[in-house]
């Protein structure tokens, strides 16, 4: 665990990330900011940009822009994915498996997985559905799991399960998927469904179930309410907020794509502004509080 105590972490490498960082080091607070990569994936394959104040032109050069002005800023970023988010003693706790970051606020900026979730998925987290190979591989020790990945950088992952798996039946939801564990059986059909009496017992495709002990679903961001535990969500899976971003956890904000539709680089630039000042705003009161003062 680190010893030092953030003012603010923000968990997402995208736009909504980015301005929160920005806004938060203008406001001259002490954060962390945590991803699994900075300006990565997604913004790299958009084609066009045209609605975004002052920019136009393709996903790589507004990426190359982005970077040039974090460096330039100096906006320290670390890598890490974040598998867990625990809220408790006036701070939060945030895991990459073994690895703790502490902080007293929070900002959720994670994005979504266009891919959505399969049937099941939810019903079965911690019956079965884990996020995370390192934290819960072990209790798979000789079993069949299946392995959801979602890009070709979680293939050591699921070579990772395999060394405690009896059989891993890997879905590859990218092309040129390769191993070189003997224990991993590429599936070429699409996952559909997940069953089972009280814990997952099949994943089914369009060719039949395959019997299995759990499913790992590796992909940069796990669901919110899976990072969070008590984190209230809309019906369709995204994070219940207030109008000045608050979630129901006293702490947490969240703010971009994770908030809900329209998915838009402007949009996520808003809410990471406003999550940062919110954040900074929850802060003040407390540190008001503590010092016996009223402002």
């Amino acid at each position: 665990m680190e010893n030092i105590l953030y003012d603010v972490a923000i968990v997402g490498g995208g736009i909504a990330g980015f301005e929160a960082a920005l806004t938060l080091k203008t406001l001259r607070r002490n954060f962390v900011w945590l991803g699994a990569n900075r300006f990565g994936g997604k913004i790299t394959l958009a084609e066009n940009v045209s609605n975004f104040p002052s920019f136009s032109g393709t996903g790589k050069e507004l990426e190359a822009l982005l970077s040039r002005q974090a460096e330039s800023e100096k906006l320290p970023f670390t890598p890490a994915r974040i598998d867990g988010i625990y809220a408790g003693g006036g701070e939060f706790l945030l895991t990459e498996g073994k690895k703790v970051f502490r902080a007293r606020a929070a900002i959720l900026a994670t994005g979504v997985e266009t891919a959505g979730s399969l049937k099941g998925e939810r019903e079965f987290l911690g019956r079965g559905v884990s996020y995370c190979a390192v934290c819960d591989g072990a209790l798979y020790r000789g079993k069949t799991i299946a392995a959801v990945l979602f890009s070709k950088e979680f293939e050591k992952e699921a070579e990772y399960l395999a060394g405690f798996a009896e059989k891993v039946y890997a879905f590859c939801r990218y092309a040129g998927a390769a191993f070189s564990t003997k224990n991993i059986e590429i599936v070429p059909q699409n996952p559909t469904y997940l069953k089972g009496n009280g814990r997952v017992e099949a994943i089914g495709t369009e060719k039949g179930e395959l019997a299995v002990d759990g499913v790992f679903f590796l992909k940069n961001s796990a669901p919110p309410s899976a990072l969070c535990g008590g984190l209230e969500t809309e019906p369709d899976g995204h994070v219940r907020v207030g109008r000045d971003l608050s979630t129901n956890l006293k702490g947490l904000f969240a703010a971009g794509d994770v908030t809900g539709r329209p998915y838009q680089y402007a949009k996520a630039a808003g809410e990471g502004l406003v999550a940062a000042f919110s954040a900074n705003e929850y802060l003040s009161k407390i540190e008001t509080k503590e010092n016996g003062r009223v402002r």
